[in-house]
């Protein structure tokens, strides 16, 4: 059993993407005493990464976490690697009864898991021990999955393999997309934070161990993997649009030009042999025209495309200023 805690609970956040930041308000919006914990929390340091160069002027920009916490008041630490003397003494100072993690970025090290009297807990977009790793709501649209939801762990050494506190599931939409499913992981993560904090700290959660036989890996996201190719399943490369969207984009070649294919869905017309890659136009169920792709099984209807150097638009009108792409043959 944990220890009875009766001084404000000391928590320290560490995130960085947009994905952590409903956890982080929530612990603000509940700080107070008497509503999530008896004498209050005590948000005493938020930790996120280091600023990065951003857009086409390469500015240094801050987290979306880091500007949550500046607004709020918080004090925001930035040390870089956990694994310097410097960062672990940093968070000695600040003494955390539990520290909860949401997307920080990094593994943390045995010192400074074993800091905190009420562990480390991680908030993780999938249901462990499914999808572990950095890419896990992507995977889950790629595999096809039913449903994702969110799981509380027990941090340890391992990369998400921590004992599960609390797990909630969340049906995957037809037409979710990776940006679409992460905001709403991101905030039935929090709900399930602020479920789940009060009872852990009590001592009244038993953590249950993963299931090893059960668990799959995910690794994170790179460019290329945005390229379609053509001659995969329409199914899997309507999968491929959504988890790639809205980074990096699935993309295809026209006549050595990037296009990119913001959305899609599987056409229900015969490809009549034509070879994949190759473009068409066939009716649609309103009896209107669309842009068919042929694939190696199947074909994909394209309804939104970016051009390169233009704004994402519905096809019909890329195609009034481009009716080569009824004829267009992709992939090269």
């Amino acid at each position: 059993m944990h220890t009875v805690v009766r001084e404000p609970l000391r928590v320290v956040f560490m995130g960085t993407p947009e994905f952590a930041v409903p956890s982080l308000r929530a612990l603000v919006q509940y700080a107070a005493p008497a509503r999530l914990w008896s004498s209050g929390l005590d948000i005493v340091g938020v930790l996120t990464r280091p600023d990065k160069p951003a857009g086409r002027g390469r500015q240094l920009a801050a987290s979306p976490v880091k500007r949550y916490a500046e607004e709020q008041g918080i004090h925001v630490y930035q040390p870089g690697s956990l694994r310097t003397p410097e960062a672990q003494a940093l968070l000695r100072s600040l003494a955390p009864d539990v520290i909860v993690v949401a997307a920080y970025g990094q593994i943390l090290p045995k010192a400074v898991l074993d800091l905190p009297t009420h562990s480390c807990l991680n908030v993780h977009a999938s249901l462990l021990p499914r999808w572990r790793g950095a890419g896990p709501v992507a995977a889950a649209i790629l595999a096809g999955d039913a449903e994702t939801g969110v799981t509380i762990m027990q941090m340890e050494e391992g990369l998400d393999t921590g004992p599960i506190v609390a797990q909630r599931a969340l049906p995957i939409a037809a037409d979710d997309t990776t940006g679409t499913l992460v905001a709403k992981l991101a905030t039935l993560g929090a709900d399930l934070l602020i479920d789940t904090l009060p009872r852990w700290v009590a001592g009244g959660v038993s953590p249950r161990p993963q299931d090893e036989a059960r668990a799959t890996m995910t690794r994170p996201l790179r460019k290329e993997d945005g390229r379609l190719d053509w001659s995969r399943p329409a199914a899997e490369l309507e999968r491929q649009v959504r988890a790639y969207s809205p980074w990096p984009g699935a993309f295809t070649l026209w006549n050595g030009q990037i296009v990119k294919i913001a959305r899609a869905h599987v056409a229900g017309v015969p490809t009549d042999g034509r070879l994949p890659g190759t473009c068409w136009l066939a009716s649609d169920t309103h009896g209107g025209q669309q842009l068919v792709c042929a694939n190696g099984e199947g074909a994909l209807a394209l309804e939104v495309l970016q051009l390169e150097g233009r704004r994402p638009m519905p096809t019909a009108e890329a195609l009034r200023g481009h009716p080569a792409l009824a004829t267009a043959t992709f992939g090269s």
